[in-house]
């Protein structure tokens, strides 16, 4: 008898790949994906054969590992947020050009409503601008499947293949059914073809035009994929596309079967096809999507004229934010659930640093010092210290995106502005702030460049930091002058001595660097009970 599990989207997806014959895994954690690789690292399947399963430093060299993998004929799983997307774009584009020999899966899960993320991206628009597959399961079940039959699919046509998922689908929980039939990992192998992995343009020309073609047999599997279904309804006076996750609210309101003609949507690229017998139907279109309009944009260059084509970009569905049952609810012109005012259920609890937090004594000491100074700027990055932000601390001026903070205080201060202090994680700083400190140090900038250690990647849960014990080495090592490496512990107690060395280092023109160093208030709680 097959097993059940309860289990998040990301949990499915996880154990799908295990399930697959996964040989390892590569990802920075990021919300709403970190939960894939963390089950994947505690699950008995992934010990017994030994996966790959460490952090890596961040989404571009996770993506590399990956590939690497694939290269030698194992199944590899790349895992991350919708922005890690845009750091890994490089070695992403790449391996189309490449293809997969073992199953390579990219999990990229996208956050509309930016619940913890600086915009709505929509990484299916990155899957058709690479000329790759994209899979977009409907429910945590279809998750577990699809995954299975992504790494099919990978070695079947020898491409890359997008495991797309959004915030609901990520974190909700449903009832999975194991496939009891778990594959076995590949042996290694080479690729066939190697000239095609040196994308030298003699090799990458011949390749870009054999995906050209490949592109259109993709379209001809996904009208064929069990994943995708017209169904027809009684109700001609609209169609319904609805993609991935959409399918799911839509059915939810029609617990007893839609009236109207359904095409369901959950495998890339787009089934054209399809779309064409459901126009055939009727002569409305209401397009459901979770994110932006991909796919109602490109209808418009393939159904009739005459069609009429609803969805965001006309707004009967919300232009921004996420989807959800009552969205579509409204969409479909059906009256709306008796609703309970938020304030009634729940206190608004805007976020904050933990109390305790070495983070707050940072911020507190800084603040104090750059009174001081009040045509200075601090520049912060992506992590919990971001909200040094938030009142009452009100600490820092920009974060725009992993690793800006380091190169956005350089550019600010070769216009003028002094003190330009920057303010980043440990681990974003080995993620993509070390790079920075190195044009920093190259440029002799006058900047004052802060490091706060967590030891740990504390925004996401406290997984492993890459440069935990190894802060000062690095800095050393990129050229920093050793004097003007200081290393400070943030508590109130030693806020006199904080302030004077953060004076000092303002107060020096050159590159400078203090690491704030205080273990995150919830990893240490973990510790202590273990």
């Amino acid at each position: 008898m097959a097993e059940k599990q309860l289990l998040l989207g990301d949990e499915a997806v996880a154990l799908g790949a295990l399930h697959a014959g996964l040989s390892g895994v590569y990802a920075y954690p990021g919300t709403p994906s970190t939960e894939i690789t963390e089950f994947i690292q505690g699950h008995p399947l992934a010990k017994e054969g030994n996966v790959h399963r460490l952090w890596s430093s961040n989404e571009k060299t996770a993506m590399e590992g990956a590939l690497g993998m694939s290269y030698a004929g194992k199944r590899s799983l790349v895992c991350m947020k919708h922005v890690g997307m845009n750091v890994c774009m490089d070695p992403f584009m790449g391996s189309a050009m490449t293809g997969a020999n073992g199953g390579l899966v990219v999990a990229a899960c996208d956050d509309p409503s930016m619940h913890s993320s600086q915009n709505e991206q929509d990484s299916r628009f990155l899957g058709a601008f690479a000329m790759i597959p994209v899979f977009e399961p409907s429910s945590q079940q279809e998750a577990y499947e699809m995954t299975r039959a992504a790494f099919d699919y990978s070695e079947k046509r020898g491409i890359p293949v997008m495991m797309r998922l959004t915030t609901r689908m990520a974190h909700s929980r449903a009832v999975v059914t194991e496939n009891p039939d778990y594959r076995a990992q590949n042996t290694m192998h080479t690729p066939a073809n190697p000239r095609q992995w040196v994308t030298l343009p003699v090799n990458a020309r011949v390749r870009n035009r054999q995906l050209i073609k490949d592109y259109a047999q993709f379209e001809e599997d996904a009208v064929q994929s069990r994943f995708n279904c017209l169904t027809d309804g009684p109700d001609h006076s609209l169609g319904i596309i609805a993609c991935g996750i959409a399918y799911n609210y839509l059915m939810e309101n029609f617990p007893d079967g839609c009236p109207y003609p359904v095409l369901k949507v959950s495998q890339y690229p787009f089934p054209r096809a399809l779309a064409l017998k459901l126009s055939a139907m009727t002569g409305t279109i209401l397009v459901l999507e979770e994110g932006q309009p991909l796919v109602e944009e490109r209808l418009r260059g393939v159904f009739p004229t005459a069609t009429k084509i609803l969805g965001r970009i006309d707004t009967t569905v919300n232009r921004d934010g996420e989807l959800n049952p009552d969205a579509v609810r409204k969409a479909l012109g059906l009256p709306a659930r008796a609703e309970y005012p938020a304030s009634q259920v729940v206190a608004p609890r805007p976020p904050a640093l933990c109390q305790g937090c070495g983070h707050r004594d940072f911020y507190t000491a800084l603040n104090h010092v750059m009174q001081n100074y009040p045509g200075g700027k601090v520049f912060s990055d992506i992590g919990c210290y971001t909200l040094g932000y938030m009142a009452p601390l009100n600490a820092v001026d920009t974060c725009v995106e992993m690793g800006a903070s380091f190169t956005m205080a350089q550019g600010a201060a070769y216009s003028g502005l002094w003190p330009a202090v920057g303010v980043i994680g440990d681990s974003t700083f080995t993620h993509s702030g070390m790079t920075g400190l190195l044009d920093a140090v190259n440029s002799k900038a006058d900047v004052t460049l802060c490091i706060s250690d967590n030891l740990t990647t504390g925004m996401t849960g406290g997984q492993d930091s890459a440069g935990t014990g190894r802060i000062e080495a690095i800095c050393a090592g990129l050229g920093v002058e050793p004097e003007h490496i200081r290393t400070i512990i943030p508590l109130p107690k030693n806020y006199e001595e904080m302030e004077k060395v953060i004076r000092e280092e303002i107060e020096y023109h050159g590159v400078s660097v203090i690491v704030s160093r205080r273990e995150c208030i919830q990893t240490a709680k973990r510790h202590a009970k273990k």
